[in-house]
């Protein structure tokens, strides 16, 4: 499967009903305006994607758009996402649908959002319910939560993502929560009859020394960042942090393919994060620019979980200069190819992203597309285009 992925937040705006729109009006995040115009562009953009062989894409509904309110629907938005749908399948495009994507309904945030257990129970159940009955028939799969274990960190240990809380005891709270929500999601969702796939942040450490401060870090990470996502789907208990396991043993196997993001290692000196490895080139982001941590996560993955199939779900590089993405495409794509030579069973890779879009807090500045925003193709398009069409070999020279 040979794909793309985007978020409604990103690619059509902030919806005028979420959490995410009151964050910008109040001046913490730049303003996402229309996003790319994929709003009224999406017929296009499918044809665009559909013709560099990219048939497959992962988008969000915005849940802001269809319940603005809490318990009313708007039909129009409605409407316009079966129309989207529609118009993917006409164009040969395979939609992958998320259901969150780091943004939520004002009302919901207002009631505490993952914070609150309740939350989760009844709001949050009754929108998947409500997703899997009113877009099932169109969809050709499912990828519920984007990033489950990244959110928690962004709005609730200081890194200022909406609602802008520093809480570890919260971060905790909501990182259960999360996972709940995604497995939950998951079971829910395989009730249509369509593939589902997880979307880990997943990313190694380097320790770059052996201090005990070091060494426990090192230990909360790999609790925080795999362990309790992967071993709630492959146990069916949650373990995270310092809080008791929760059992679900209806939560093992939740999912078809075990999906991740991926876009940088990390190194850990003194028990702190820095970037691994240290000499190579800075992302604005802040990480090192590192397509070899891919073959890292992939090995990582298919030791723990050797009989999942697996979903390169984002592979991507934020810059403008469109030569480094090509070669860094071109690294992973090895490194892909490797993998699967031997013996990793991987079904697809989801470049991140499709066409130049609003990339949170970093406004229209950052560009991770394949396509400028005036849909003009950029030469790293046409190295996933000649991948795409002709994907069987090994390694690449």
């Amino acid at each position: 499967m040979w794909g793309t992925g985007a978020s409604s937040t990103q690619s059509e705006g902030a919806a005028p009903h979420s959490d995410w729109i009151e964050w910008e009006r109040t001046g913490h995040a730049p303003n996402s305006l229309n996003g790319n115009e994929f709003g009224t562009r999406y017929a296009n953009d499918f044809a665009l994607l559909s013709n560099l062989g990219l048939t497959h894409h992962r988008l969000s509904l915005e849940w802001a758009r269809i319940e603005p309110s809490e318990g009313v629907y708007d039909q129009q938005a409605i409407s316009h996402y079966r129309d989207m749908l529609i118009a993917a399948n006409s164009a040969g495009i395979q939609p992958w649908v998320c259901l969150h994507h780091f943004t939520l309904p004002k009302w919901f945030a207002d009631l505490g959002g993952f914070l609150v257990n309740n939350n989760r129970v009844t709001y949050w159940t009754r929108h998947v319910d409500f997703m899997a009955n009113t877009f099932g028939d169109l969809v050709f799969g499912w990828q519920p939560v984007n990033e489950t274990n990244y959110y928690p960190a962004a709005a609730y240990l200081g890194r200022g993502w909406s609602p802008g809380h520093n809480d570890r005891d919260e971060y905790r709270t909501v990182s259960q929560q999360m996972h709940l929500a995604t497995a939950e999601a998951a079971v829910r969702l395989k009730q249509t009859g369509k593939p589902v796939a997880s979307i880990f942040g997943l990313s190694t450490l380097e320790l770059l020394d052996d201090s005990p401060a070091t060494n426990e870090f090192a230990t909360r990470f790999y609790n925080a960042n795999w362990n309790a996502g992967i071993g709630l789907f492959r146990d069916g208990v949650l373990n995270f942090a310092d809080r008791d396991p929760i059992v679900r043993p209806d939560l093992q196997g939740s999912f078809d393919l075990l999906g991740f993001s991926y876009y940088c290692a990390n190194g850990v000196r003194n028990g702190h994060i820095v970037p691994y490895p240290e000499t190579n080139d800075p992302s604005p982001l802040g990480y090192s620019i590192w397509p070899d941590g891919l073959g890292l996560v992939l090995d990582r993955l298919h030791t723990e979980l050797p009989n999942t199939p697996l979903l390169i779900a984002e592979y991507g590089v934020g810059t403008g200069d469109d030569s480094l993405r090509t070669e860094y495409l071109r690294a992973g794509l090895d490194i892909t190819h490797d993998a699967i030579a031997r013996g990793i069973d991987i079904r697809g890779l989801f470049h991140w992203t499709a066409v130049d879009n609003y990339e949170w807090l970093h406004g229209f500045d950052l560009q991770f597309g394949i396509i400028n925003a005036d849909r003009t193709m950029k030469p790293s398009a046409k190295l996933l285009q000649r991948e795409a069409q002709h994907p069987l070999r090994t390694v690449t020279s």
